[in-house]
C-alpha cells in the first residue's frame, strides 16, 4: 500500500506516524545521546538538560511543546494543532520508551554517530512528513512566523537551532557541536529525500514535427501513456504537438533511441519527477476512478427508477 493510500486511512496513517516517531526516537537513544550530540527543535533542549540534569528526555520534549501548541492552538486554528498534539504526544512517549537503548552505543566514533543519526533520524521525521504529521517543536514556531510575519520557516527554524548549537558550543565545547551541524544536515537531506520519494520517475517532453509516430513508438514498445499538448513556436508561429510521458529511469534510454531513430532532429526535455500518482504508477487512482464510476452508475440507475 502506498502512502497516498495510507492518508485515506487515519488508523494507518497514525500506525505510520508511530514508526516514524520510532524510528527516530531509537536513532537519538541510539546514537546520538551516548556521543553527546544533539537534534534540533525542542528535542535539542530536553537532551541539554537530560546531560546536565538527567531528565527524561520524551517527558521533558512534551512539556517544552506545551506553550508552543496553546499558541498554536489560538494563532493556528484547531485541525492544525490536534495532529500536532497527537504526534508529539507519540513522539515524547517513543523517545522515553527507547531509553534503554543508551547504554548499546553500537559506534564509538562521532562522525558516525552524527552520520548514522542524521540518516536515521531522516528517515523516521521523513515518515512522520510524510504521513502529514509532525512531532512538534520549532515547527510550530516556524508556522506562526510564516503566518503574521511572511517570514520562511526553514530560515526561521535553522535561526533557532542555529542559537542551540551556539549554547551547545559554550556548554560542551565545540567539537560535539559541528558533529551535531553534520548530523542535522544528514537529517534534513534525508527527511526530503522520504517526503519526496525514492522511486523517482523522469517526466519526457519531445518536440517533434513526427509526433504521432514517436507516441506510438512509445505505447507500443514501452506500453507507457501519452499525451499530446499543443504547442507553437515563438519565432517561427508554427504549430505542433509536443509529447508528454512520464517513465521509469531504466525506460529513459530506449525513450532516447526510439525518438532518435524515427527523428533524430527532435528537441527533448527530460525532467525529474519525485512522485507519480494516477493509472500506471500507483493503484489508487484506479480504486477511485472505479468507485467514481460506480456512483455514477448507481446514480443513473436510481434516477432511471425515480417516477
Amino acid at each position: 500500500m502506498t502512502t497516498t493510500a495510507m492518508l485515506h486511512h487515519p488508523y494507518l496513517r497514525y500506525v505510520g506516524i508511530t514508526l516514524g516517531c520510532l524510528i527516530a526516537s531509537c536513532s537519538i537513544n541510539l546514537f546520538l545521546v551516548p556521543s553527546h550530540l544533539l537534534t534540533g527543535g525542542a528535542t535539542g533542549i530536553a537532551i541539554i538538560f537530560y546531560y546536565l540534569c538527567g531528565w527524561p528526555i520524551g517527558l521533558q520534549t512534551f512539556l517544552y511543546n506545551i506553550p508552543l501548541l496553546i499558541a498554536s492552538w489560538r494563532l493556528m486554528g484547531h485541525r492544525y494543532t490536534v495532529d500536532i498534539v497527537i504526534g508529539t504526544a507519540i513522539f515524547s512517549a517513543c523517545l522515553d520508551i527507547t531509553r534503554f537503548l543508551n547504554t548499546y552505543a553500537p559506534v564509538n566514533d562521532y562522525m558516525l554517530a552524527a552520520i548514522f543519526g542524521g540518516v536515521f533520524n531522516g528517515i523516521g521525521y521523513g515518515l512522520v512528513f510524510r504521513m502529514n504529521g509532525s512531532t512538534g517543536g520549532f515547527d510550530i514556531l516556524g508556522a506562526i512566523m510564516k503566518k503574521y510575519y511572511s517570514l520562511g520557516m526553514g530560515g526561521v527554524i535553522f535561526s533557532f537551532n542555529c542559537v542551540l548549537m551556539c549554547v551547545s558550543a559554550f556548554l560542551f565545547g565545540v567539537a560535539p557541536a559541528m558533529f551535531t551541524l553534520i548530523c542535522m544536515y544528514m537529517n534534513g537531506s534525508v527527511t526530503d529525500k522520504v517526503i519526496a520519494g525514492f522511486q523517482r520517475r523522469k517526466a519526457v517532453l519531445i518536440v517533434s514535427n513526427r509526433s504521432q509516430q514517436i507516441a506510438e513508438a512509445i505505447l507500443t514498445e514501452l506500453g507507457r501513456g501519452v499525451t499530446f499538448l499543443h504547442g507553437q513556436g515563438a519565432f517561427t508561429r508554427m504549430e505542433k504537438n509536443i509529447v508528454l510521458a512520464v517513465v521509469n529511469l531504466t525506460q529513459i534510454a530506449k525513450i532516447k533511441l526510439i525518438t532518435h531513430a524515427i527523428d533524430p532532429g527532435a528537441f527533448m526535455i527530460i525532467i525529474s519527477a519525485n512522485e507519480v500518482m494516477g493509472p500506471g504508477f500507483t493503484l489508487p487512482g484506479v480504486r477511485v476512478r472505479n468507485q467514481y464510476d460506480e456512483e455514477e452508475k448507481s446514480g443513473e440507475k436510481s434516477k432511471g427508477e425515480a417516477p
